[in-house]
C-alpha cells in the first residue's frame, strides 16, 4: 500500500475498509512511520488481530494535529464516537484525567475526571497521567505544592470541627498547612494556592532549571535511578506544556479534518510530487497603476489556514515602468520571504504557489535560484484555473470538483484577500495625506 502521501509529523490515522467503514483508529508521534509498521513483517508481533486488519485495509485517511498530546485526544474522541471494530480500548465513556484547583476558601488540587462548572480552575487534559502523578507527588514532598489534601469541607466562616481536626493524620505529621487549625492566614494560604496555578499554567522555568542541575549531578554520581527520576520529571514538564487545540468533536469533526488532509494527498498526486504538500505558501501582488504596490504570502498547514506564517509586502524597488511591474515584484516578495525562512531557519515549505501564469512562475523561480532553494512551485492562473508547472509545456486541468484544486484556489484567494486590504490601507492613508 501507498503511504507517501502520511506527513511525517503527529496525528491520527483511520483505517478503512472497501466500503469506507473505519476499521482501527491509531495515533502517532510520526504518521508515516508509525503506519507503515503495519506493512512490515514482524514475527514477534503476537496481537492476533494484525493480520486480519491488514487483509481489510483498503485506504488510510489522517487527521495531522499539533502535538502528540493532541493526537492522543483526538483518537480517545474518535474511537468512543466511532466505536471501530479493531479498537479494543476506549470504547467506554471514560476521559482524560483534569488537574483541578477546587473554589474554596482553602482550595485543594485534585485528579478529576469530570469538568463541571463549579468554579474550580481546571488544567489538562493530561492523556499521560503516570509521570504526572509521579511529578506531582513529588511537589508534594519538597512542599512546592503545600496545599491541603484532606477532603473535608469548611471556609472562613464555616470552620471544621475539632474533633475532625485533632483526627487528621496529615495535621498530626505535619504534613499539611493547616489552615482548618489556623496555622496559616487566608491570605498567606492563598500565596501557596497562586503559586501552584501559576505552575499549571506553564511557569516551569525554575524548576526545570533545578531538575537538569540535578539530573547532570545524578548522572556524574553514577546515580542513574535519580537521574532518571529527574528525566521523567523533565518530560512531564513537556507533556504539560504541549499545545491542545481539540477539546471536544463536533459532528462534522471528521469529514472537514479528512477532507483537508484528503486535499493535500490528492494535490500530491495530481501534481506528482515527492511528498504532501502539508505546507503551503500562496504569493499575490497588488498596485494601483503602479502606486502602492504591495505583496502578500499566506501559509495553509494541513489544509487550514497558519496565520502566524502570513506575511505583507511594501514592494522596494525603484524605477518601475508606468502601471508597475508585476513580475518584478513577484521575483522581490518570494525572495524576501525566502529569506526570512533562511535567516530565521524556520521550516521551509512543501510547495510555493504563485498567483499567475507562466510569467510570474518565472520570476519566483528566479528569486529560488537566487536564494539557493529547492522548493517545488506551481502557478495558478485565474481564467481558466490552469496549473503551470516547471518543464511542463502544457498547463495541467484539474477537474473543478478536484479537491486538491479547491485548495489551491483558496490558497489564491486568501493571498489575493490579504494583499487587497493591506494595499487598500496604504491608498487611503496616501490619499488622506494628499
Amino acid at each position: 500500500m501507498d503511504l507517501t502521501h502520511l506527513p511525517d509529523g503527529p496525528g491520527v490515522y483511520l483505517m478503512r475498509d472497501a466500503a469506507g467503514a473505519v476499521l482501527y483508529v491509531g495515533k502517532a508521534k510520526d504518521l508515516r512511520h508509525r503506519v507503515a509498521q503495519y506493512f512490515r513483517k514482524n514475527p514477534s508481533d503476537t496481537r492476533g488481530k494484525i493480520p486480519s486488519l491488514i487483509a481489510l485495509i483498503r485506504s488510510i485517511d489522517y487527521i495531522a494535529s499539533a502535538s502528540e498530546r493532541e493526537a492522543l485526544l483526538t483518537e480517545r474522541q474518535l474511537i468512543h464516537n466511532l466505536q471501530p471494530f479493531f479498537n479494543e480500548i476506549w470504547k467506554d465513556s471514560k476521559t482524560y484525567p483534569y488537574l483541578e484547583l477546587t473554589r474554596e476558601d482553602f482550595p485543594r488540587l485534585l485528579f478529576t475526571r469530570r469538568k463541571t462548572r463549579d468554579g474550580g480552575r481546571y488544567f489538562g487534559p493530561y492523556p499521560k497521567v503516570e509521570p504526572l502523578k509521579k511529578l506531582t507527588g513529588y511537589l508534594w514532598r519538597i512542599k512546592f505544592i503545600n496545599l491541603r489534601r484532606c477532603r473535608w469541607e469548611f471556609s472562613v466562616e464555616k470552620p471544621l470541627e475539632v474533633r475532625k481536626i485533632k483526627a487528621c493524620l496529615y495535621f498530626h505529621t505535619g504534613q499539611c498547612t493547616a489552615p482548618c487549625a489556623g496555622k496559616i492566614s487566608k491570605a498567606a494560604y492563598n500565596v501557596l494556592a497562586a503559586r501552584v496555578e501559576d505552575f499549571l499554567k506553564g511557569d516551569f522555568q525554575k524548576l526545570r532549571l533545578a531538575f537538569k542541575a540535578g539530573m547532570k549531578r545524578a548522572a556524574l554520581k553514577l546515580a542513574y535511578e535519580e537521574a532518571a527520576r529527574y528525566r521523567d520529571f523533565l518530560g512531564a514538564f513537556s507533556h504539560m506544556e504541549e499545545r491542545v487545540l481539540v477539546h471536544k468533536l463536533d459532528p462534522d469533526f471528521l469529514p472537514q479534518a479528512t477532507g483537508r488532509t484528503g486535499a493535500v494527498t490528492a494535490l500530491k498526486a495530481a501534481l506528482g510530487l515527492a511528498r504532501p504538500p502539508a505546507h503551503i505558501e500562496a504569493f499575490d501582488t497588488s498596485s494601483l497603476f503602479g502606486r502602492q504596490a504591495v505583496g502578500s504570502s499566506v501559509c495553509f498547514i494541513n489544509g487550514e489556514k497558519n496565520t502566524a506564517h502570513y506575511r505583507k509586502y511594501r514592494i522596494a524597488f525603484k524605477n518601475a515602468p508606468e502601471g508597475g511591474d508585476d513580475l518584478a515584484m513577484m521575483e522581490e516578495i518570494v525572495g524576501r520571504r525566502l529569506a526570512q525562512l533562511k535567516k530565521k531557519e524556520e521550516t521551509l515549505p512543501d510547495l510555493l504557489l504563485i498567483d499567475g501564469g507562466p510569467g510570474q512562475l518565472a520570476a519566483a523561480l528566479k528569486a529560488l535560484r537566487a536564494a539557493g532553494m529547492k522548493i517545488p512551485a506551481i502557478g495558478l492562473a485565474k481564467r481558466l484555473e490552469e496549473i503551470y508547472m516547471p518543464g511542463r509545456a502544457l498547463p495541467l486541468l484539474l477537474d473543478r470538483a478536484h479537491p486538491g484544486l479547491r485548495l489551491l484556489q483558496a490558497l489564491r484567494d486568501e493571498a489575493h484577500r490579504f494583499g487587497v486590504a493591506y494595499h487598500r490601507k496604504l491608498r487611503g492613508r496616501a490619499e488622506l495625506a494628499e
